[in-house]
This record gives structure tokens, C-alpha cells and sequence, in this order.
């Protein structure tokens, strides 16, 4: 059994940058490496993804909302983010994505994704003495992000464990959609195994409302 991927609509950074005075702009950063490790030494671990859990409890990407009067997207989100000063810095070439987000807010999420070493990647986990400067580490670990994760790309033999299991946590409004979208497009994980995952996920948080709501007569 698989699910379909979720689609928000998408349209072009022109045409997001068209967009008139009515609409916000957010822009987040998916940070990942190449990872040859093993988990148990027996599964490929393939890719390490940094996301960050938020001050409500839910799971996105680091970033924020960008001010379109004062700056670009990139200097906006590079702000948001305190890396401005330290060697990282995102740029138009990392642009990756924008979709216009459902609901009453009109809102349209930019995705950038910047692949890095692991070393280097590890970097904001380990503390400020280990990577992108103080600054950078207390945005990123400010009172509004509770602590940063790394995303589980491999199913266990039960297919449930790792990502599907990740996949099953609450999410910002775009966060999930966008991590599903760059994972395909950038080829980290076939669209199969995508769908695989998410209909595993989405079964699971099934059985679990069961189990919670009574049982009808």
C-alpha cells in the first residue's frame, strides 16, 4: 500500500517575486549531507537532514518569515537565520522551491537547501564552539527552537521504524510537504519509497485515533 505525495501548488521565483503587497513571504533552509554511515551496521543511513523542533512543538526548518520591503529573500533569510557573519552563507544558487500555502493566510514558502560535509553539518548540534559562530548557534538555538534533529532516511523491517515513524510527527503548515518535494527532487530518496513511507505514517496515526476515540455500538 503506498499514498500518494502530497502537491501544494508551485510557481517560479519570478512569479513569487510578482506577487503584490497582500502576500507574506517565508523562507527556510534544508541543510543535509551525504552520509555513509550504517545504523546497526546492517542500514544505509544515505542522508542526514537537519530540521529543528519549534517552540509549539511542531517539526520544521530553520528559518522564518522575510520582510520584502527591507530585504532579499537570500539577505532576509541569511538574518533569520544569524549566518550572516559565519562561513555559511545561503545564496540565489541555492534556491530550491516556492508554493503557496492553503488556508486563509496568504503565504508563499521559499525553500533553499544547501548540501554540506557531515562535519560540517554536525556543527550547530555540537555547540558554538564547533562551527558557524555564536551567533549563528543562538539563533538557531534560541527560545524558539527547542532543539535541532536530524530526519531518519531509512525504513526498518517493520516499515514503520525510522522514516515512516518521523513522518508520523506534527509538522509546520509547509514543513512536511517541503521536505517530501526537495527529497524527490533532488534525488535523496525514490518517489516510491516516498509514498511508501507516508502511507506507513499515515496508517499508523489511523490506528492510533482508533485506539483513542470509543468504539461505536
Amino acid at each position: 500500500m503506498s499514498a500518494a505525495v502530497p502537491e501544494l501548488k508551485q510557481i517560479s521565483r519570478v512569479e513569487a517575486m510578482r506577487l503584490g503587497p497582500g502576500w507574506s513571504h517565508s523562507c527556510h533552509a534544508m541543510l543535509y549531507a551525504a552520509n555513509p554511515g550504517q545504523l546497526f551496521g546492517r542500514i544505509p543511513m544515505r542522508f542526514s537532514v537537519l530540521m529543528q523542533m519549534r517552540f509549539d512543538g511542531l517539526l520544521g526548518f530553520p528559518g522564518g518569515f522575510v520582510d520584502r520591503r527591507f530585504w532579499s529573500l537570500e539577505d532576509g533569510l541569511n538574518r533569520v537565520l544569524g549566518l550572516g557573519l559565519g562561513c555559511l552563507r545561503l545564496t540565489e544558487a541555492d534556491y530550491l522551491s516556492s508554493h503557496l500555502t492553503e488556508g486563509p493566510h496568504r503565504v508563499v514558502a521559499h525553500l533553499y537547501a544547501r548540501q554540506l560535509t557531515l562535519c560540517n553539518l554536525a556543527a550547530p548540534l555540537l555547540g558554538p564552539n564547533h562551527g558557524w559562530g555564536s551567533r549563528a548557534h543562538s539563533r538557531l538555538l534560541s527560545v524558539q527552537v527547542l532543539g535541532l534533529v536530524r530526519v531518519p532516511l531509512y525504513t526498518q523491517k517493520d516499515r514503520v521504524g525510522g522514516f515512516p515513524n518521523f513522518l508520523s510527527n506534527a509538522f509546520t503548515s509547509t514543513a512536511k510537504y517541503q521536505l517530501l518535494f526537495a527529497l524527490k527532487v533532488l534525488n535523496m530518496m525514490p518517489e516510491e519509497k516516498l509514498a511508501e513511507a507516508l502511507a506507513a505514517a499515515t496508517e499508523k496515526q489511523k490506528k492510533a485515533l482508533e485506539k483513542l476515540l470509543p468504539s461505536s455500538s
